[in-house]
């Protein structure tokens, strides 16, 4: 990655940036596409660590299905650098309110003054304590079937029962395959859910715990459950438990759902006035695509906001000489 590096004097003395994007991936580029393009004076902070980076290929991008994630962000930098946008490489700490605005600290790095903060820095995947799942997820491990299913389609699939709503992704991704087994763990299944498997040609497994997966010439060949027993299958999926990156939030009072992820609007406000979010870190469902079109959304309704506020005190600061003409007028008088 092209990045800068100042010390924290040079940002602290400067003027504030309008918006500090904290996320380089498909959302926080799109948000600092659009603003760079309003001639806003935006930085990128980026870790540089995608969730998507064990994934080979990107799917559902109209104009860019199949592009390696790692290509769409090269491409993507170089076309928001044209802006004039900063780029620091490094990984934000804590952000703290000040007047005008934020100080956004970096770990061993600057402190950047900005007006605004858009957090785009994306969740992780948590995954089961199960032997081999690491090592292939994003091959032949796989979670979404909307971002996978379509290359893997008609193999034997398993689906391990690592989230309540696992039954549910069974039931999906048998859209992909006409082999997928249901192994339930030790979990029981319920009898309403054993009837939708069944009819929807699911098979179930018997209820036992995941020892581990099965490979073979480094390819997924099945998943070993404690009772001894093999489910062959050339491909899992499962549930990973879902965690935002969000923790730099952490004391600006921005409201949470049950589910533990930021609040935003439809334009990616938080309830803490300035600060945005945008892509995984607020919506775990959003496609590439998706987050890529909230980024570029925030950015929009973000640039009004900075508008309404330069007016404001445009307006502002036209009455304070024209009320000091006139007193000086009557007086003269």
């Amino acid at each position: 990655m092209t990045g800068i590096h100042e010390n924290t004097a040079a940002h602290t003395a400067r003027e504030p940036y309008d918006a500090v994007v904290i996320g380089g991936g498909a959302s926080g580029l799109s948000t600092a596409l659009v603003l760079g393009r309003a001639r806003r004076k935006v930085a990128v902070v980026d870790a540089g660590a995608p969730r998507n980076t064990p994934a080979a290929h990107m799917q559902g991008f109209l104009s860019r299905d199949g592009m390696p994630p790692a290509e769409l962000l090269e491409v993507g930098r170089a076309e928001v650098a044209r802006y004039g946008v900063d780029f620091i490489e490094g990984e934000a700490d804590h952000i703290e309110q000040v007047e005008p605005g934020f100080a956004v600290y970096l770990a061993g790095g600057p402190v950047l003054r900005s007006r605004h903060v858009v957090l785009a820095s994306g969740l992780r995947d948590d995954l089961p304590d199960i032997p081999g799942v690491r090592d292939r997820w994003g091959r032949d491990v796989l979670h979404c079937p909307y971002c996978h299913g379509y290359e893997v389609r008609d193999r034997a699939f398993a689906v391990l029962c690592t989230h309540p709503n696992s039954v549910n992704q069974a039931l999906l991704v048998r859209q992909w395959s006409d082999d997928v087994v249901y192994i339930p763990a030790d979990m029981p299944l319920t009898a309403d859910d054993h009837e939708r498997l069944t009819a929807r040609g699911i098979s179930i497994a018997t209820a036992s715990a995941i020892r581990q997966l099965v490979t073979q010439d480094d390819r997924l060949s099945g998943v070993e459950l404690a009772d001894g027993s093999l489910v062959p299958c050339e491909v899992a999926f499962l549930f990973p438990h879902m965690v935002p990156n969000d923790g730099v939030l952490d004391g600006l009072g921005c409201a949470r759902n049950q589910a533990g992820f930021v609040i935003t609007d439809d334009a990616g406000r938080t309830s803490a006035p300035g600060v945005w979010a945008v892509g995984n870190v607020c919506d775990p469902r959003a496609l590439v695509i998706s987050a890529a079109g909230a980024g570029a959304g925030a950015a929009f309704a973000l640039n009004h906001d900075l508008v309404d506020a330069e007016v404001a005190k445009a307006v502002q600061s036209a009455v304070r000489p024209a009320r000091r003409a006139v007193g000086v007028s009557s007086i003269e008088k």
